[in-house]
């Protein structure tokens, strides 16, 4: 619960390429704005300032994004070579993810596949959020598809709640939060996509966070699972009351798992062998879409940028 500070940066993985950070909660990646008085960019070069690289726009490379309140693993790429062997990862749908929330509710069933398609908000005042098909001024939504496995139930400060592991199989913008809060069960803390819980005080954080990553890079596999911050011992106010499944188990479920065939990128978004063991719902079929121009566009510019050269 204490507030991060320049000194206290949690490093959970390190090799001669890569660096993954357990980022604090309410500590933007990086800014370029001189309010920002703290930043993952500012921790780095303080932690490592020899590792800084002039000829990138923040000092380091970062491989993936992580909203702003949200706390956990991510990596930082040393070199531009690493940064794109990463970025193939991503691009090949060959990384898995694994996040911690705490949602409201107790979710009934074990194990949900949440298939709901995400567009940009475009409704006055709601700008920069995202919401699903079907919503008023929802525009261009994309197939989003998310399990979760509940593991506890319990109480948050007096209301009930239920901590769940969260795997995202597809990356759109605040998929996490948006499918939570369609599901009706919104992250607890979460002031953008929740519900209040008729308490004056919002929790301190939103609780929602990035417990394991793996990147199969060619060179090295990038492996890193953080510590559970929800625990009873670090909040008081979280007290869990029914284990539902062990998330020790589900931690070996992550780390057996194969990584997709680079060569073919392995199963698409909706593809089952990516998801979860238990009983879950079966996702709907869907189809993988082809890369746009537009989108083709963006990977070169990211490419020139982040890697010795960019793909043909």
């Amino acid at each position: 619960m204490e507030p991060g500070s320049v000194e206290n940066l949690s490093i959970v993985y390190r090799s001669g390429d890569f660096l993954v950070v357990n980022k604090h909660w309410d500590v933007r990646i990086d800014s370029k704005t001189w309010q920002e008085t703290l930043t993952l960019q500012k921790q780095l070069r303080h932690r490592f300032p020899e590792l800084a690289d002039p000829d990138t726009c923040y000092g380091f490379r970062f491989c993936h994004q992580l909203d702003f309140s949200t706390s956990g693993a991510l990596c930082v790429a040393l070199n531009k070579a690493a940064a794109g062997s990463a970025y193939r990862c991503f691009k090949e749908r060959r990384v898995t993810k694994a996040y911690l929330a705490l949602v409201r509710g107790h979710v009934q069933d074990s194990q949900v596949t949440i298939s709901y398609a995400i567009g940009r908000n475009s409704t006055e005042g709601r700008a920069h959020t995202m919401c699903i098909e079907g919503t008023q001024g929802c525009e261009n939504p994309k197939p989003s598809l998310t399990e979760l496995v509940v593991l506890e139930h319990g109480l948050y400060a007096g209301d009930p709640v239920s901590k769940v592991l969260l795997k995202p199989l597809t990356g759109r913008t605040h998929q996490l939060r948006v499918h939570c809060s369609a599901l009706g069960h919104p992250v607890v803390g979460d002031l953008t996509y929740g519900q209040a819980a008729g308490r004056e005080d919002p929790p301190f954080r939103m609780m929602l966070h990035a417990f394991y990553l793996r990147i199969p890079t060619r060179a090295e596999c990038v492996e890193a699972c953080t510590p559970d911050p929800f625990l009873p011992s670090l909040d008081a106010c979280w007290s869990p009351h029914i284990l539902v499944q062990p998330l020790d188990q589900l931690v070996q479920a992550l780390r057996a798992a194969p990584d997709p065939d680079p060569m073919d990128g392995g199963p698409g978004p909706c593809g089952p062998s990516t998801l979860l063991p238990g009983p879950g719902r079966p996702p709907p079929p869907c189809t993988k879409s082809p890369e746009t121009e537009a989108q083709r566009a963006s990977c070169l510019q990211w490419l020139s940028e982040w890697t010795l050269e960019p793909d043909n």
